[in-house]
This record gives C-alpha cells, structure tokens and sequence, in this order.
C-alpha cells in the first residue's frame, strides 16, 4: 500500500504524463503536414453543394462521413461508385429515383446546382479518411454479408 506521500507522487506524476502526451498530441494534430481536411480544395462551386445538401435535407435519408440518415445509401464515395455523370443525371431527373425499393425524391435539379451536389461529393471523396477505404451504413452491411 502507498504512503500518503507516494499516492501524492504517483497522482501528480501520472497527471503531469496524461497533459504532457496530450499537449503533444495536440501539437501533432495540428501540424500543417497532417492536415486530412482537404480544405484547400473548397471551391464556390463545393460551398454551394454543400448548401444544396443541407437546404434539401439530404441528410434526413443519406449519410456523409458516417453523418446522416440510414435509410438510403452512404454518399462519401458516390462519385467513385458511381460516377458524376450518374450522380448529376439521378439529381436531375423528373421520375423518382427508386433503386431497391427505396424512393428518392425527383429533385430536378438545374444543371448548375446537379453540378455544384457533384463537386461537393467530388470534394468529400477527396478527404483523407485514414485507411477506411469506405464507410458503409448498417444497412448496406447487411447486404455485403450475404
């Protein structure tokens, strides 16, 4: 058992550790080199996808970095699922959109607004998720497991 000393010790030294690695941890994080934000890719064009995104509440039914609904599919990687031409054709089309099942909304989408939903997907598949390759919904999980 420790002495009341050595309990004072071991508390201040362990708390003086914790803050030392989380100082340093910190200061890694933040290093210019470490940068996973992709921030220097925001466009106009992206800001207003982003909009777009957000003004149709996109995310009721779809997922974006793991974010959002799990009714419909996990948007992050779209464009390298899909592709943009597919992507911008299902945001402008007047019938809806109903793989699976499932109906999307028929958006209707200009062309500049299908192209600014685009270049904001083209953006967020560009950022840098740490080795996961694909984030994938508990729903599509299911499906891969079969």
């Amino acid at each position: 058992m420790l002495s009341k000393s050595q309990a004072r010790a071991f508390f201040l030294g362990g708390t003086a550790v914790s803050f030392l690695a989380f100082i340093g941890l910190t200061i890694y994080s933040l290093a210019p080199s470490n940068d996973q934000t992709n921030h220097l890719a925001i466009t106009e064009q992206v800001i207003k996808g982003k909009h777009l995104w957000e003004t149709n509440n996109c995310m009721g039914c779809h997922s974006v970095l793991g974010e959002g609904g799990y009714y419909a599919p996990e948007l992050t990687k779209v464009i390298e699922r899909k592709g943009g031409p597919m992507v911008k054709a299902i945001l402008q089309s007047p019938v809806p959109w109903s793989p699976n099942g499932r109906q999307m909304v028929a958006y209707e989408m200009s062309d500049e607004d299908a192209e600014a939903m685009v270049a904001y997907f083209e953006w967020i598949g560009e950022i840098d998720l740490n080795g996961f390759e694909r984030i994938v919904s508990p729903l599509a999980k299911d499906k891969i497991k079969r």
